[in-house]
């Protein structure tokens, strides 16, 4: 099976003189199916949707603004040269390991603040953010990035290059299949989970899990000298949460406090 590019346009429409781009829609619509899950699961571990709301006003600027921070730090020099680029939010370049950087810390932050359980806070958003993730690769296939090195599987994307076709490995595809599957696994789980901290150690193990192997075959990874930073940060997360999980469930005699 052969997956075509430039089939859809990256951009969606104008408005005001303004390119609307499928990224940003597809982005935009994946938050907005995350609201409505924490509507539909108001009350769940003790969380409400009001302190969801109310999380989101502060995390999800911070989460963008991460994301960001942590593709500039890796491409220093390019930015270093060209300053003003930094801004320039439009042109790509965003990390989603630096957005849930940002976004743990704000979650902490924000349940110290309003003395919440930050494990329950965590498990109650857990399961949505892979969906979130999986909608959100399709616009690296839209606007034809994020893809892997050549192959001859019969399973590949076709892609032209400086006017020469060559077929990829479709990691958009890859990591989005396993993030979908990675949501029905969780929800599932998190209809019995065993105690707090189970959802979102679940969703850190299988995320880490998928990203080192999809990022593996990419040609686009951020590196610090020979090492592909997501690689080798999925290997640590992986590890020290699965350590943490084998703990929690074999040492820990303490009821979920919800």
């Amino acid at each position: 099976m052969i997956i075509k590019t430039g089939i859809i346009p990256k951009v969606a429409f104008s408005f005001m003189g303004i390119d609307i781009y499928w990224y940003a829609i597809l982005i935009t619509s994946a938050i907005a199916i995350g609201f409505l899950w924490a509507k539909l699961n108001n009350g769940k571990y003790n969380i409400k949707y009001d302190d969801v709301l109310d999380l989101s006003l502060v995390m999800i600027p911070i989460a963008i603004i991460c994301a960001r921070l942590y593709y500039v730090l890796f491409n220093l020099n390019y930015y270093l040269s060209n300053p003003i680029e930094i801004l320039n939010f439009r042109n790509g370049g965003i990390a989603i390991y630096g957005a849930l950087i940002g976004g743990i810390l704000t979650i902490i932050i924000f349940c110290r603040k309003r003395k919440l359980n930050i494990l329950n806070l965590m498990d109650y958003l857990s399961p949505i953010i892979p969906l979130g993730q999986a909608i959100g690769r399709w616009g690296n296939y839209i606007n034809i990035e994020a893809y892997g090195s050549e192959t001859n599987l019969p399973l590949k994307m076709e892609i032209i290059e400086d006017g020469i076709t060559k077929y990829v490995h479709p990691t958009f595809l890859y990591e989005s299949v396993g993030n979908f599957i990675l949501f029905f696994l969780l929800l599932k789980i998190s209809k019995n989970r065993k105690f707090s901290g189970q959802i979102v150690s679940l969703y850190l193990i299988g995320y880490s899990f998928i990203r080192f192997f999809v990022e593996g075959l990419r040609t686009d990874s951020l590196m610090l000298n020979n090492i592909r930073i997501s690689q080798l940060l999925s290997i640590v997360v992986f590890i020290i949460v699965v350590i943490l999980y084998i703990k929690k469930s074999f040492f820990n005699t303490n009821k979920i406090k919800e």
